[in-house]
């Protein structure tokens, strides 16, 4: 063929790190079919969803199915009673929002790796280690990154200062963190709100963790004064209500939010949504909704507590040991250090050949996240109280 491609995908690695994970793991397994596996790596649920979700989905297609109840195509940004059920979320936080700025997608994975199509060539700054989707939809576009490391020292929670050009820029941010769970503070984040006020810069703030928060932390970027001027929003059902295999989450694109020359985002987003997206399905619109009921919260927290318990566990074993890491409170994962200045995919390798635990290097994330690794409290009570005692008689 005479096509051209685009060559920025070039840049990115060929393999993405699950899969090159996936890959080894396939290998030790055919090599020693009889070792049982402990995979506590790709921070995938394994409870099954709430029964108030289940039953909605149900009801929801069983609409489907009769002439009078039937629905086609739902509106671009989502049925309005999941926009309103994720509106009523943020005003238990104290945040308003109008429908109008709230965007239903099949994730927040998709959404971020999205909303480079309504951006232009600019900055863009990155924290690292850092969720690989950030650093490669960029790349993907030909975009120029700027990495700010996180470290042991800052808590893996880099600040505006460690940028050393003050300019515009498109700055991603998550808290809590995927991968070190760590998590900005009130404090914190209005520094970085100022500075993108300041500056003229564009935050796109990852909340997709927001319901394992457990201390005085901002759950939504909005709860900072001015940060509708400068920030969106995604988040997802994927972790608080175990919609992994499901895929429904949400965008939220102020009003507010302008570019250089005026152009609404909010405008350019739907405008977007409407061309590329077809919207997601009545019956998981309708189990999304189910999940941010009164009832359905009651359940999704409860599948929280339970990886909550997890991810305790694990750390118990690491505060025994000496081993620093952060995440394991708000947070579904622990990013701890390698013991012996290993090095991530070494420790990776001793951990599957030695205690068959799968585990995820910290490398593949970022250069900052060299010599360090990401555990994740997905697995189940069972599989991580083993995990644990394996942990304890290798390190």
């Amino acid at each position: 063929m005479n096509i051209k491609v685009n060559d920025n995908f070039r840049n990115i690695k060929e393999t993405y790190l699950f899969s090159e994970i996936a890959s080894r793991v396939r290998a030790y397994k055919e090599a020693h079919p009889d070792k049982d596996l402990i995979r506590l790596g790709i921070g995938d649920v394994t409870l099954p969803l709430a029964p108030v979700v289940v039953k909605a989905m149900q009801d929801a297609s069983a609409e489907m199915g009769v002439k009078e109840t039937f629905r086609g195509y739902p509106p671009e940004s989502g049925h309005e009673f999941l926009k309103q059920a994720v509106s009523d979320k943020y005003d238990s936080i104290g945040v308003s929002l109008d429908l109008s700025e709230i965007f239903i997608s099949d994730g927040a994975k998709s959404d971020i790796g999205n909303l480079v199509d309504i951006l232009g060539e600019n900055e863009i700054i990155i924290p690292d280690p850092v969720y690989p989707v950030y650093v490669d939809s960029n790349l993907m576009n030909g975009n120029k990154i700027t990495i700010i490391p996180g470290s042991k020292e800052n808590g893996f929670l880099p600040m505006p200062d460690s940028i050393k050009e003050q300019k515009s820029a498109v700055i991603y941010i998550c808290s809590p963190n995927n991968p070190t769970g760590a998590a900005y503070d009130k404090q914190q984040l209005t520094k970085w709100v100022e500075y993108a006020n300041r500056t003229g810069s564009l935050i796109i703030y990852d909340s997709a963790y927001e319901a394992f928060i457990v201390d005085d932390l901002p759950r939504s970027i909005y709860e900072i004064e001015g940060a509708k001027e400068c920030a969106i929003e995604v988040c997802s059902f994927s972790k608080f209500a175990g919609f992994t295999g499901v895929r429904c989450g949400w965008t939220i694109v102020p009003a507010a939010l302008a570019a250089q020359d005026g152009t609404s985002l909010n405008k350019m987003w739907f405008r977007r949504q409407a061309t590329k997206f077809n919207g997601v399905s009545y019956p998981v619109q309708r189990a999304a909704e189910a999940a941010l009921s009164p009832e359905g919260m009651v359940q999704c927290m409860e599948n929280i507590a339970y990886y909550r318990k997890n991810a305790s566990m694990l750390a118990e074993v690491f505060d025994s040991k000496g081993i620093f890491y952060t995440g394991g409170r708000n947070s579904p994962y622990i990013w701890l250090e390698c013991p012996d200045h290993m090095g991530s995919w070494e420790f990776f390798d001793k951990l599957l050949n030695e205690v068959q635990i799968v585990g995820t290097p910290g490398e593949g994330f970022g250069k900052a996240g060299e010599g360090y690794f990401r555990i994740t409290a997905f697995g189940t009570h069972e599989n991580t109280e083993e995990a644990c005692r394996r942990l304890m008689d290798l390190l």
